[in-house]
């Protein structure tokens, strides 16, 4: 598949973290405590940072968490996390960022839904939140969303549609409508004196091809950045397999410079679990990279052995747990491709397409794992320490291909860029019969 290019838009920067075209997709995530609760909120902030949120949006719904917020942002700076912090404000917005002007010094975006702004005076109250962040030169993401929209512009258009002679559908109008509560927002933003490169827009609905078709219009029509997101998704397999069908889309085609994957977690579950699969979307895309990539053979009659299934699993559950030293030390890293494959059918194939591969034996096969780098077979494994071999193989893999600026300098004369500097395991110490 050939991927459309960027949608060409503004860059808007949220802090030191820049969203547009002209820059990598942005993966951003949510707090699901109370912001009140300062300690547990500023937990959760650096734990989604941590796992690869570049952007962290809090609920700000009353005096409590507007007073936190402040707080929130010492406690994530001070367990050594950078990260933007964004206010996600409903019905209250304008009376909370007057009120608590540290809170509206400590986020680094204010997110508006023009649908919830305060009834009759809505657009009085969208004027005072603009001018805050006027104030405190914040960018505003204007975040329409399909269950909250303005009920009075809908209707409006709903009548102006009855009258023509042709109607188009409710449907249609409805996305009609959301877009220009989006876009009319937008240019009252600009007139009250936000600058065009500081709004981020966003239409949220909870169906795939109702959102693929808003967000083709909406990015028809604005050079806006947008904000992408099925919203409600769901629970798990449900929420991770429509949120990747709508953005895969609209991602293929250009479309879409930030995302969140709005993933309803189990009871106590991990937040943390929508900023990989928003990662895990990207990179399979081939849009961005953030950790190496493990292909397992799924098993099928001839793999009715399970030790194929737990090694690809300690290799996944292994690097994931050296990503941290990893990323620092062996920049490139992310783009490393492993393959973890069950018998002779396509296991040396699809390992010479990996970066590092292993195939292991099948059912009636030989008992012996080749292993295959850069393409190359490299060495065989044999016997009850396969893994723990191929781990080593994989770790000098890792340390001698992603060198760091500074290693590579020394070594840049004892070994070429272009090979592993990692010898073929000795057959008398490592392989048993």
């Amino acid at each position: 598949m050939s991927l459309g290019a960027r949608r060409a838009t503004v860059t808007t920067w949220i802090g030191d973290v820049p969203v547009g075209a002209s820059v990598p997709i942005v993966v951003q995530s949510m707090t699901n405590t109370d912001t009140a609760d300062a300690t547990a909120t500023a937990a959760q902030v650096a734990a989604l940072a941590r796992a690869g949120s570049q952007l962290v949006r809090v609920t700000v719904n009353n005096e409590g968490a507007a007073a936190a917020v402040p707080e929130i942002a010492r406690r994530v700076a001070d367990a050594g996390v950078h990260v933007p912090i964004v206010g996600d404000f409903h019905y209250n917005g304008h009376l909370l960022l007057a009120k608590y002007p540290a809170c509206a010094a400590a986020l680094a975006k204010y997110r508006i839904n023009p649908g919830n702004v305060g009834g009759k005076r809505r657009d009085e109250n969208f004027r005072t939140i603009v001018r805050l962040a006027v104030e405190h030169d914040k960018p505003v993401r204007i975040g329409v969303n399909w269950g909250s929209l303005d009920q009075d512009l809908l209707t409006q258009m709903m009548d102006e549609n009855a009258m023509l002679p042709a109607p188009r559908t409710a449907k249609d109008v409805y996305i009609e409508a959301m877009l220009a509560s989006a876009l009319r927002s937008a240019e009252l933003a600009e007139d009250v004196g936000l600058r065009h490169d500081q709004i981020v827009i966003s239409a949220k609905v909870s169906g795939v091809q109702d959102l693929v078709e808003v967000y083709r219009r909406l990015a028809a029509r604005c050079d806006y950045p947008l904000h992408l997101g099925l919203t409600e998704a769901g629970m798990g397999m449900k929420g991770i397999v429509a949120s990747t069908a709508g953005l895969s889309i609209l991602l293929a085609e250009g479309i879409g410079d930030t995302i969140r994957v709005s993933l309803t977690p189990k009871p106590n579950g991990d937040r943390t679990e929508e900023v990989l699969v928003a990662q895990q979307i990207l990179q399979s895309l081939g849009l961005r990279s953030f950790a190496p990539q493990v292909t397992a053979c799924p098993g099928c009659g001839r793999t009715t052995s399970t030790f194929f299934q737990h090694m690809a699993e300690d290799i996944q559950t292994y690097i994931r747990e050296q990503m941290p030293v990893w990323r620092r030390e062996h920049p490139g890293v992310e783009e490393l491709k492993v393959a973890v494959m069950g018998c002779v059918v396509n296991g040396p194939g699809e390992s010479k397409h990996a970066n590092i591969g292993i195939s292991l034996p099948g059912t009636f096969e030989e008992p012996k794992a080749p292993v295959y780098v850069d393409g190359a077979l490299f060495t065989t494994l044999r016997g009850d320490a396969i893994v723990e071999d191929f781990l080593k193989i994989l770790e000098d893999y890792v340390a001698s291909r992603y060198v760091g600026a500074e290693a590579s300098a020394s070594s840049v004369s004892t070994a070429p860029s272009s090979s592993p500097m990692i010898s073929p395991v000795n057959p008398t110490s490592r392989n048993r019969s």
